[in-house]
């Protein structure tokens, strides 16, 4: 594998037929995450691969915003989630029993959202049958999108992929093109002979090659992933909102500050009494001391 090709998403476009595609690689971004708190091997590779799938899922928005892809199940697996800001910035965690026994998912939901800069959020909700987290995506586009698509997710504990497939309508900006059921299940056909050692092994333009070696696959800039959290001093001032002034001022007569650790990367904001009268009357937050 090339240096250059770590942290990466990779689009490539079908030239003969309407059929798209997304390639992520994660190194740093992944162990960024694991670094953060100690997690059991299985959660390590579920952290990994809801990761690569979300970073997939946030290269089909075409604007600026953060999606979240959010695992709840009434299993031991209590939370799974995964959030990528602007299509760069990714940051992900796991909450689990001490006693966790497989399965992983279980019985449960599957939960994306999407929250751009600027107009409406969205949100879209599929039930988990089984302990696969691509097949529960494959889900939710069927019943929520109704677009063709196929995941394939891999991670080992130090590297995480993806593969993700989609067939574009007829009515795209590609008019013209045919689009034929037998494209798409040759393509799914050759796609589906991937291994997870290949996905995170193999380099973008190596593993296309042998993939789709007799297709026009055209590549396209890829784009740089880091893991990065958006927690700040602002937003913790907003969570001290949702507490009530009553309960905020008490915590502030008990401890003399309230602090807001950050569950992602424990950044820890700290607001004495007067900051948190502030937050009560909408003013800006005075700088602060932010604990890494």
């Amino acid at each position: 594998m090339a240096s250059g090709d770590t942290d990466i998403i990779q689009r490539f476009l079908f030239q003969d037929f309407n059929v798209r595609g997304e390639l992520v690689r994660l190194e740093d971004a992944y162990t960024g995450v694991l670094e953060q708190r100690p997690y059991p091997p299985s959660i390590a590779v579920l952290l990994g691969e809801v990761m690569a799938a979300t970073a997939l899922l946030s290269a089909t928005i075409k604007f600026r915003g953060t999606l979240t892809l959010q695992v709840n199940t009434a299993g031991p697996l209590k939370l799974l989630m995964a959030e990528c800001r602007d299509q760069s910035d990714l940051r992900a965690i796991a909450r689990f029993d001490d006693e966790i026994e497989g399965p992983w998912l279980g019985d449960g939901k599957l939960v994306i959202t999407i929250e751009p800069h600027q107009g409406e959020r969205y949100q879209g909700i599929v039930a988990i049958g089984h302990d696969n987290l691509a097949h529960a995506i494959e889900n939710y586009f069927r019943q929520s999108e109704q677009i063709g698509t196929r995941l394939w997710l891999a991670a080992d504990g130090t590297r995480a992929a993806g593969l993700m497939i989609q067939r574009l309508p007829g009515t795209s900006d590609r008019p013209g093109l045919e689009q034929s059921d037998e494209d798409w299940q040759r393509v799914m056909m050759l796609a589906g002979t991937v291994s997870g050692d290949e996905l995170l092994s193999l380099d973008p333009k190596s593993l296309l090659t042998r993939l789709f070696h007799e297709e026009h696959v055209r590549m396209f800039d890829a784009r740089a992933l880091r893991f990065h959290c958006s927690c700040s001093r602002e937003r913790s001032a907003n969570a001290i909102k949702f507490l009530g002034y009553d309960e905020a001022m008490a915590l502030v007569g008990e401890q003399g500050e309230v602090e807001i650790d950050c569950q992602f990367c424990h950044a820890r904001y700290r607001f004495g009494g007067e900051e948190v009268r502030g937050v009560f009357e909408s003013e800006a937050p005075p700088a602060g001391t932010t604990l890494h």
